[in-house]
């Protein structure tokens, strides 16, 4: 498989990609659709961001995905990408980018580590049970030896879950209504 080059730039936003100015992502109210979409986009932007920068997997790891400290902070890196790149911004916008990506390189640094996920393997990040909690259950590594299709698969399933709440919460209305 060829190689990109480093000079094509990222991935070109479509009008499909982004019908109207970016805005903030809030992942946790994101129709399925939108859920879909917001995962490929930001997914094509992250291929592109690791391999322009020659980002290590102590920075980016394949499986960011699974961890939602990753993908809070790269998606407001990405929105910033958007704006800081846009034709309309000053031109100092991207400068104010790339300080704030050296920020954000080092918190991803940090949280690759507390997590423990690596190149070849994932597993959960940590959480401390709070008193009157149940303990965390224990941590597994898992490997993985394709990770697009992982992604997809994850992918798929995310959109499953948030279509289901969806459908769920539709048919409570229905319910409501019912003499």
């Amino acid at each position: 498989m060829d190689e990109p080059d480093v000079f094509d730039g990222p991935p070109r936003v479509t009008n499909a990609d982004m019908p109207e100015p970016p805005h903030p992502v809030n992942w946790n109210l994101l129709t399925a659709h939108e859920l879909e979409q917001e995962w490929l986009a930001l997914n094509r932007w992250v291929d592109w961001l690791r391999r322009t920068y020659g980002l290590t997997v102590a920075v980016v790891p394949p499986f960011w995905h699974h961890h939602p400290e990753m993908v809070w902070e790269l998606s407001a890196l990405h929105l910033h990408w958007l704006g800081a790149y846009d034709p309309e911004q000053n031109a100092s916008a991207p400068l104010g980018w790339h300080r704030d990506f050296a920020d954000a390189r080092e918190r991803l640094r940090y949280w690759v580590t507390a997590c423990g996920t690596r190149g070849d393997r994932d597993r959960p990040t940590r959480q401390a049970a709070w008193p009157g909690e149940d303990p965390a259950p224990t941590i597994q590594d898992f490997t993985f030896t394709d990770r697009d299709t992982e992604f997809a698969e994850f992918v798929i399933a995310q959109v499953r879950k948030r279509q289901e709440a969806e459908d769920e919460f539709y048919a409570s209305l229905d319910d409501d209504e019912a003499p």
